[in-house]
């Protein structure tokens, strides 16, 4: 629920977490009342793209970054048609945007969008509360929307909870559409669109790649009607325990042989292909500068990260799988947790991040080129 919010900025606002603790603020965006899974972003910059990552979706996303929407909001750096954040917290909004991209400010955005936010309190706090505590449910009241401390923590408490949630065909595309290759088409790649951010289908298009975007719904023979060279599993909201129909999918590529890179919600879907089970990290990965390392080659990579689910598979060996034998091929350095999966006797792998680099950053680009190669290895 919301209303307009122009000249919101004095607006009270208060965010609710699910454990009864309270930070007011100042209305920021669209006024009215929002719930999510409360989750921080550590990226300094980029929350155009954040914000229009449809992975977000049912999430009020805390920025780390003091001041936000210094660069306005742009009509080129979307990640898809619309914000799919559910709430938007930030400590210090920028009062005049500074760039010649900008179009308009964020709190217009947001506003013209109906997406409720709030800001002016501490969020140095909010993350260290969440990293404490874990993600939970939140809600963002502003507005006559504020209202009593205990009425305001039932609403938030009847909000339902991102584990068992089924969210991918909420945000993915209705109908298939195709991304053509830029100069000449080498290869065709089907990719079922699981909440897809539109920078990914242009990073293969740039290497010669037409890419087929399909429904989440989409079954074996959708993917294989478009004749691929390759199978692409995107980035998407969710608990993968709940993806049984990409699982079922998946499995049928990996019978196939046909090669096949999966990102994000992707690396989870293989986990479960493959037999792995998949679990809830305390309060996830989110940013652009999350080291992650390639235990193929040593190289230690800065990646763009949002997952809240992590695959639950052995970092110390080398795993039988009902498509052969798999490994954990990276891992992140802060905590260990699975960030990519490849099999040994297929041509599959799979990352728990953002190789797109929107917005950035670039040293995963290589991961495009190594799907390629494959395709180019299985048409040899």
């Amino acid at each position: 629920m919301t209303t307009s919010t122009r000249g919101a900025a004095k607006t009270p606002a208060a965010l609710v977490l699910e454990d009864g603790r309270i930070f007011r603020g100042r209305a920021y965006g669209a006024v009215g009342v929002t719930f999510g899974e409360a989750v921080f972003s550590t990226g300094m910059t980029g929350y155009q793209e954040t914000l229009t990552d449809p992975s977000y979706h049912r999430q009020v996303v805390v920025m780390t970054a003091p001041h936000i929407g210094n660069t306005g909001v742009n009509d080129e750096d979307m990640e898809s048609k619309k914000i799919w954040v559910s709430g938007y917290v930030v400590r210090d909004p920028a009062r005049v945007p500074s760039s010649w991209r900008s179009r308009r400010t964020l709190d217009e955005e947001l506003d013209a969008q109906g997406v409720v936010g709030i800001c002016g309190i501490d969020t140095r706090a909010l993350t260290r509360h969440l990293r404490e505590r874990g993600a939970m449910r939140v809600g963002i009241f502003s507005g006559d929307a504020v209202s009593d401390e205990a009425a305001m923590l039932a609403e938030v408490r009847k909000a339902p909870e991102m584990t068992g949630a089924d969210l991918s065909a909420e945000v993915a595309t209705a109908e298939p559409y195709v991304v053509p290759a830029i100069g000449e088409k080498k290869f065709t790649v089907a990719a079922v669109d699981l909440g897809i951010k539109g920078m990914t289908p242009h990073r293969m298009a740039e290497r010669g790649i037409e890419v087929h975007v399909l429904p989440a719904t989409a079954s074996v023979e959708d993917v294989y009607a478009v004749g691929p060279d390759g199978v692409f599993f995107s980035n998407g909201p969710g608990d993968p325990a709940t993806a049984d129909h990409p699982v079922s999918v998946m499995r049928a590529v990996l019978e196939r042989g046909t090669p096949l890179f999966g990102i994000c919600f992707g690396n989870q879907i293989l986990g479960r292909a493959l037999g792995f089970g998949t679990y809830k990290l305390k309060y996830g990965h989110r940013g652009i500068n999350q080291p992650v390392q390639d235990r193929t080659t040593g190289k230690v990579e800065v990646t763009a990260h949002n997952h809240g689910f992590a695959v639950d598979a052995p970092t110390d060996k080398v795993s039988d799988t009902p498509f052969g034998r798999a490994e954990v091929s990276h891992v992140c350095l802060n905590d260990n947790v699975v960030e990519g999966l490849q099999l040994l006797d297929k041509p599959a792998f799979s990352v728990q991040y953002h190789p797109e680099a929107a917005a950035g950053p670039h040293d995963a680009a290589y991961l495009f080129d190594r799907f390629v190669s494959l395709m180019e290895g299985q048409r040899a």
